[in-house]
């Protein structure tokens, strides 16, 4: 059990069964009285997003969740399948349970799948991948000032922006955290 003074972003706990966590955090504490904990809290089965507010003696249960590695294997249509790296065990994750995620996955990529009650819920990539640029117009020369982008897409036809020195076969880094370019690997 945590108490409300244990809340902070990123907390994954239990509420009415079910897997949540906290997506944004407030702490208040008026002249008088108790302290007030306000967050807003995703749950990690359905995706919905709420809002809940805790006193400070209140107590939060603690959710029961499992992290364990594995390695992407195939794709089968719209799913995707890991291979956990000790049993071998398969898991399907359909690609609406991955969203954007599904573009930044390459194949034999080392993920960490959470699960709760042997369900997955939620997968982490990586922090950064690198893909080839499969599509994108070419710089306008004499264009140099700074941060200038232009529209590119990987391989998978996922379209992230690009510096315009940026051209058609080029390997960029991609942060799977926000889908954005990072920097250049190598030229084409």
């Amino acid at each position: 059990m945590y108490s409300a003074s244990d809340l902070r972003k990123g907390l994954k706990i239990e509420i009415d069964g079910d897997p949540c966590v906290i997506t944004d955090f407030q702490f208040s504490k008026p002249g008088k009285g108790q302290a007030i904990y306000r967050c807003k809290i995703r749950n990690l089965n359905t995706g919905n997003s709420f809002e809940k507010s805790y006193r400070s003696v209140d107590k939060v249960k603690k959710a029961a969740l499992e992290s364990r590695d594995f390695t992407f294997s195939y794709e089968a249509g719209d799913d995707y399948i890991f291979s956990d790296n000790e049993t071998y065990e398969e898991v399907h994750l359909s690609a609406e349970q991955l969203g954007d995620q599904r573009f930044f996955i390459v194949e034999d990529m080392q993920v960490e799948i959470l699960f709760h009650n042997n369900k997955a819920l939620d997968i982490t990539l990586p922090n950064f991948v690198e893909k080839a640029i499969a599509e994108t117009e070419p710089g306008a020369r004499g264009d140099t000032a700074t941060n200038v982008t232009k529209p590119a897409k990987i391989d998978n036809g996922y379209e992230i922006n690009v510096p315009i020195f940026i051209n058609e076969g080029d390997i960029v880094r991609i942060d799977t955290r926000t889908g954005e370019y990072s920097d250049r690997v190598a030229k084409g």
